[in-house]
């Protein structure tokens, strides 16, 4: 059980702004379950996400969708969005391995990666615009589902230190199957949805993540938290255009 309880204050000091005793141990037993609780570690972002719209529902909806994108944004301190941005830099500025890892291990960002941002934020605030509270919260959580199909077994680091050297590989891939059968299940149980939509979201959620993870392990070797991030993001906005 310490395992676990690391595993979950790795989760949830890792992924959101949530203050929790640092892990005593973290190895890779320990990330591999953290990436695996990384849906139940974000519940909190969700129910913001999906309180806001319901609290701004008399206003004009892009709005309350920007905030409550916002919401989300402080409660995970940025980092799924700084890693879409350093992600979408490091692709588009070379195919140079060496020198893509070292465009977005900077803590600036060019053209392409706030051109990207953008492009996703506004795809998101989109269909927020058109979403409940609970399909808000839903599009949050199955972005988060990702994270353990991106650090399965078999898809290696693009670097041997930091935080994708950390989790990569260390979910077993029966159990990122696992959350993702599980959330495509609970998905079906989604009020005013035919019962077909939220595992729609889901499957499509998990495209867009898989599509930028091929295309990582291609061109960098490999993931790293940035990458890890990024999926995170455009799962988020491809489930939240489903379930509008």
């Amino acid at each position: 059980m310490s395992r676990w309880g690391d595993a979950a204050r790795m989760a949830v000091g890792t992924l959101t702004t949530v203050p929790v005793p640092a892990p005593r141990v973290i190895d890779r037993r320990v990330a591999g379950r953290a990436m695996l609780l990384a849906p139940l570690a974000a519940v909190p972002l969700a129910l913001a996400a999906g309180l806001v719209l319901w609290a701004g529902r008399d206003l004009p909806a892009l709005a309350t969708s920007a905030l409550a994108l916002g919401v989300v944004a402080l409660g995970s301190r940025g980092l799924h969005l700084d890693g879409l941005a350093d992600t979408a830099d490091g692709l588009g500025a070379s195919y140079d391995r060496a020198k893509a890892l070292a465009i977005m291990r900077r803590g600036d960002s060019g053209p392409t990666g706030v051109a990207t941002l953008v492009f996703v934020l506004l795809v998101q605030a989109g269909a927020l615009a058109a979403a409940t509270p609970v399909t808000a919260a839903a599009g949050v959580l199955a972005g988060r589902c990702t994270l353990s199909m991106a650090c399965a077994r078999g898809v290696p680091s693009a670097r041997p230190d930091g935080l994708g050297a950390t989790v990569a590989g260390s979910v077993p891939r029966t159990a990122a199957v696992a959350v993702g059968i599980a959330a495509a299940g609970l998905a079906v149980l989604l009020p005013g949805l035919p019962w077909w939509r939220g595992p729609l979201a889901v499957g499509l959620g998990y495209a867009a993540a898989g599509v930028l993870l091929w295309r990582c392990t291609r061109r960098l070797g490999g993931v790293t938290g940035d990458v890890l991030g990024a999926g995170v993001e455009v799962a988020v906005a491809a489930a939240l255009l489903a379930f509008a």
